[in-house]
Protein backbone atom coordinates (compact mmCIF):
# COMPACT_ATOMS: atom_id res chain seq x y z
CA UNK A 1 0.00 0.00 0.00
CA UNK A 2 2.91 2.36 0.74
CA UNK A 3 4.14 1.98 -2.83
CA UNK A 4 0.77 2.80 -4.40
CA UNK A 5 0.29 5.83 -2.14
CA UNK A 6 3.79 7.07 -2.93
CA UNK A 7 3.38 6.76 -6.70
CA UNK A 8 -0.07 8.40 -6.69
CA UNK A 9 1.24 11.24 -4.55
CA UNK A 10 4.15 11.71 -6.96
CA UNK A 11 1.74 11.81 -9.92
CA UNK A 12 -0.47 14.45 -8.28
CA UNK A 13 2.65 16.41 -7.32
CA UNK A 14 3.93 16.33 -10.90
CA UNK A 15 0.63 17.58 -12.27
CA UNK A 16 0.65 20.46 -9.78
CA UNK A 17 4.20 21.40 -10.77
CA UNK A 18 3.52 21.20 -14.50
CA UNK A 19 0.37 23.32 -14.21
CA UNK A 20 2.29 25.82 -12.11
CA UNK A 21 4.88 26.16 -14.85
CA UNK A 22 2.61 25.77 -17.88
CA UNK A 23 0.30 28.67 -17.03
CA UNK A 24 3.12 31.28 -16.93
CA UNK A 25 4.44 29.71 -20.15
CA UNK A 26 1.06 30.44 -21.77
CA UNK A 27 1.18 34.02 -20.51
CA UNK A 28 4.77 34.59 -21.66
CA UNK A 29 4.66 32.86 -25.04
CA UNK A 30 1.05 33.00 -26.19
CA UNK A 31 -0.20 36.29 -24.81
CA UNK A 32 -2.70 34.70 -22.43
CA UNK A 33 -4.01 36.64 -19.45
CA UNK A 34 -1.65 37.71 -16.69
CA UNK A 35 -4.31 36.38 -14.31
CA UNK A 36 -3.03 32.90 -15.08
CA UNK A 37 -0.18 33.68 -12.70
CA UNK A 38 -2.53 33.40 -9.71
CA UNK A 39 -3.55 29.76 -10.25
CA UNK A 40 0.04 29.07 -11.31
CA UNK A 41 1.33 30.33 -7.97
CA UNK A 42 -1.29 28.36 -6.08
CA UNK A 43 -0.41 25.25 -8.04
CA UNK A 44 3.29 25.66 -7.21
CA UNK A 45 2.45 26.09 -3.53
CA UNK A 46 0.42 22.88 -3.71
CA UNK A 47 3.38 21.20 -5.40
CA UNK A 48 5.75 22.16 -2.57
CA UNK A 49 3.27 21.06 0.09
CA UNK A 50 2.68 17.71 -1.62
CA UNK A 51 6.41 16.97 -1.69
CA UNK A 52 6.50 17.54 2.07
CA UNK A 53 3.99 14.72 2.68
CA UNK A 54 6.49 11.93 1.98
CA UNK A 55 8.01 10.26 5.05
CA UNK A 56 11.37 9.57 3.36
CA UNK A 57 14.39 11.90 3.51
CA UNK A 58 13.88 14.99 1.39
CA UNK A 59 16.84 14.34 -0.93
CA UNK A 60 15.62 10.84 -1.68
CA UNK A 61 12.08 12.09 -2.32
CA UNK A 62 13.28 14.82 -4.69
CA UNK A 63 15.50 12.42 -6.62
CA UNK A 64 12.78 9.81 -6.99
CA UNK A 65 10.12 12.40 -7.82
CA UNK A 66 12.17 13.45 -10.83
CA UNK A 67 11.50 10.08 -12.46
CA UNK A 68 7.75 10.48 -12.11
CA UNK A 69 7.95 14.08 -13.31
CA UNK A 70 9.64 12.92 -16.52
CA UNK A 71 6.89 10.36 -17.15
CA UNK A 72 4.07 12.85 -16.44
CA UNK A 73 5.72 15.50 -18.64
CA UNK A 74 5.73 13.04 -21.54
CA UNK A 75 2.03 12.33 -20.91
CA UNK A 76 1.44 16.11 -20.85
CA UNK A 77 3.23 16.40 -24.18
CA UNK A 78 0.71 13.97 -25.62
CA UNK A 79 -2.50 14.98 -23.83
CA UNK A 80 -2.12 18.78 -23.70
CA UNK A 81 0.37 19.70 -26.40
CA UNK A 82 -1.05 17.13 -28.83
CA UNK A 83 2.36 15.70 -29.71
CA UNK A 84 2.58 11.94 -29.77
CA UNK A 85 5.61 10.73 -27.82
CA UNK A 86 8.23 8.80 -29.74
CA UNK A 87 9.35 5.33 -28.77
CA UNK A 88 12.45 7.01 -27.32
CA UNK A 89 10.31 9.36 -25.21
CA UNK A 90 8.36 6.42 -23.83
CA UNK A 91 11.46 4.29 -23.26
CA UNK A 92 13.24 7.09 -21.45
CA UNK A 93 10.25 7.84 -19.24
CA UNK A 94 9.85 4.17 -18.34
CA UNK A 95 13.53 4.02 -17.41
CA UNK A 96 13.02 7.11 -15.24
CA UNK A 97 10.07 5.38 -13.52
CA UNK A 98 12.24 2.33 -12.89
CA UNK A 99 14.82 4.64 -11.32
CA UNK A 100 12.16 6.13 -9.07
CA UNK A 101 11.08 2.67 -7.93
CA UNK A 102 14.65 1.65 -7.14
CA UNK A 103 15.31 4.84 -5.17
CA UNK A 104 12.04 4.77 -3.20
CA UNK A 105 11.38 1.10 -2.64
CA UNK A 106 14.78 -0.56 -2.28
CA UNK A 107 15.31 -2.32 1.07
CA UNK A 108 17.18 -0.13 3.55
CA UNK A 109 18.78 -0.63 6.93
CA UNK A 110 18.03 2.94 8.00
Amino acid sequence: MFEIKTVLLFFITAIAEIIGCYLPYLWLTQGKSVWLLIPAGLSLMLFAWLLSLHPAAAGRVYAAYGGVYIFVAILWLWAIDGIKPSAWDLTGSLIALAGMAIIMFAPRNT
